[in-house]
């Protein structure tokens, strides 16, 4: 906790951050610390906290580290959650959390099919029906969970190392793929066709090693959670403030020298 100590009339506080509001430590001798029904019982050095109130309309002061996460839609008009940490100027970490997978659709869809096995076995009697349609349930739904369903997607930008992209599977698992920094030629909104409609995505584009103004790869970010335009411009600028400091770093060094 960054502290600053500052006086006042009645006594020596210190104002402070605790969750994300102004505090003030007060002297328990100090007639700021005596409740409202009487004086204070007891003296001592000891420090009580007192959260100061926040101004109308105005968020309280944020630390570093500490998460900021924002609601948008997703291009299938999916609710999804953007949560957005900065651990210092030069790293930060974007998340995109999409709806968890609801047990009342998977036990409905499961209670579907065995509903349906076990209609064929009273027809023809046969148990092997009724086992495949177990064996194939589960199969698939560890299959969906461990491979296809992806709770939330993140991406942690390091300026001085490079970006690594992660994916959570609901099962909990995890995808991660790392990108050095020196191989990240630019970081860009594009725009694709897709079912008839056009749809917005970000995107990582890879620097040609042999031409440096050529572009080797294109990767694709969020494929998963699909945010729309206004979603992805919050995380385009995020890392447009992060190259452009990895960009004038080497000219700011050199002007010092």
């Amino acid at each position: 906790m960054n502290c600053q100590h500052v006086q006042t009339a009645e006594s020596a506080d210190v104002i402070g951050f605790k969750d994300g509001r102004l505090a003030r430590y007060i002297k328990r001798d100090s007639p700021l610390a005596a409740p409202a029904g009487g004086p204070q019982r007891g003296s001592g050095a000891g420090r009580r906290l007192r959260l100061l109130p926040r101004e109308a309309g105005r968020p309280g002061p944020r630390l570093p580290g500490m998460a900021e996460e924002r609601r948008f839609l997703s291009a299938s008009g999916v609710p999804i959650a953007l949560r957005r940490r900065q651990h210092s100027a030069s790293c930060r970490e974007l998340a995109v959390r999409g709806p968890r997978l609801q047990l009342r659709s998977l036990s409905a869809a499961t209670s579907a099919v065995w509903l349906a096995a076990y209609g064929l076995f009273a027809l023809c009697e046969n148990s092997i029906v009724l086992s495949a349609a177990i064996f194939i349930t589960l199969l698939g739904l560890i299959i969906y969970l461990h491979f296809v369903k992806i709770d939330q997607e993140s991406l942690l930008v390091i300026g001085s190392l490079g970006i690594q992209v992660t994916s959570a599977y609901a099962s909990g698992k995890e995808s991660t793929t790392f990108i050095e920094m020196g191989q990240v030629k630019d970081v860009v909104i594009n725009e694709a066709i897709h079912m008839q409609k056009v749809i917005y995505y970000l995107c990582i584009l890879l620097q040609d090693p042999e031409d440096p103004q050529a572009v080797s790869e294109v990767v694709p970010l969020f494929q998963s959670s699909k945010p729309r335009l206004d979603c992805l411009i919050e995380v385009y600028k995020s890392c447009q403030e992060i190259l452009e400091q990895r960009k004038t770093a080497p000219q700011s060094s050199e002007i010092k020298c």
